[in-house]
């Protein structure tokens, strides 16, 4: 059997990697450049062994505070992991899309002097109903598949 430092991670092991890092910056152990850092080479390891070295100088466990409860812990993780990374890029991407429409029906208000029709909620409700849909969907099948 291939020792453990050579064995394929997956991306749950890659989500739960940068998760122990963002524990590590909230702990103070780590700035953000080298969360950031760290967090880029967590998403581009292949094997055990790349995730590991992203540990050496962390303690094994993140220190719990007493007034986190394991369960909110727990609900937490659910909650950022309950949708695939490809559908996180799609809201993100949503966002932004929303983001420069919105500066951009902004400055036409601006530049006339009054306020325009509100042109956005064409570009920002229908996909963001689809996409809340589609989160939705696959939210629940993963649920479903769990239990």
């Amino acid at each position: 059997m291939a020792d453990r430092r050579e064995v394929r991670v997956s991306d749950n092991d890659r989500e739960a990697a940068v998760a122990r890092l963002l524990a590590a910056v909230d702990e103070g152990r780590l700035s953000l450049d080298e969360y950031n850092d760290r967090m880029s080479r967590a998403y581009t390891s292949v094997t055990f062994g790349d995730l590991d070295n992203l540990f050496l100088d962390l303690p094994s466990a993140p220190a719990v505070s007493p007034t986190v409860t394991a369960t909110q812990t727990r609900t937490t993780a659910v909650a950022t992991a309950a949708l695939p990374r490809w559908l996180k890029v799609v809201w993100i991407a949503w966002v932004a899309k929303v983001a420069l429409n919105l500066v951009i029906w902004v400055l036409l208000s601006f530049t006339e002097g009054e306020l325009l029709y509100f042109w956005p909620m064409w570009v920002i409700i229908p996909p963001g109903l689809a996409l809340l849909a589609v989160s939705y969907a696959v939210t629940a099948s993963r649920r479903s598949v769990r239990s």
